[in-house]
């Protein structure tokens, strides 16, 4: 369905050292940086961007927004949301665990990256 999800970014050495940490945990390559200072990671089901916001104003974090990354188990989730911490990100939300709703059991990780932007790791509990 998507063909990219970018968000913007104040500090891109900051950030990029916060996602470079947690889609590493993911197994993922380290982010790489184009001629215009944006930084992409490429994976085979999409890419992954931050930015400095293209109007010069700083960025800011969309309120009600989440971007969710898929973990293959609680433990890639959990080790997902220790790097995030470890590397400039916060703890939200609740704490990383399993939460019932209508979509069936999920374990959920919620981070802030350095610039606000809120970010989950999400396995679907079988």
């Amino acid at each position: 369905m998507f063909s990219h999800i970018m968000v913007g970014a104040n500090d891109m050495q900051a950030s990029k050292a916060f996602y470079d940490a947690i889609l590493g945990a993911m197994g993922y390559d380290a982010g790489v940086f184009d001629d215009r200072g944006r930084c992409f990671y490429f994976t085979d089901s999409g890419i992954f961007a931050i930015t400095p916001p293209i109007d010069g104003k700083p960025a800011s974090h969309g309120n009600g927004a989440t971007i969710g990354f898929a973990a293959k188990d609680p433990a890639q989730a959990d080790a997902w949301h220790a790097a995030g911490v470890a590397n400039g990100g916060v703890s939200c939300e609740d704490a990383p665990g399993v939460r019932e709703s209508g979509l069936g059991k999920l374990y959920l990780a919620y981070l802030r990256d350095p610039s606000g932007n809120k970010v989950c790791a999400l396995h679907r509990m079988v």
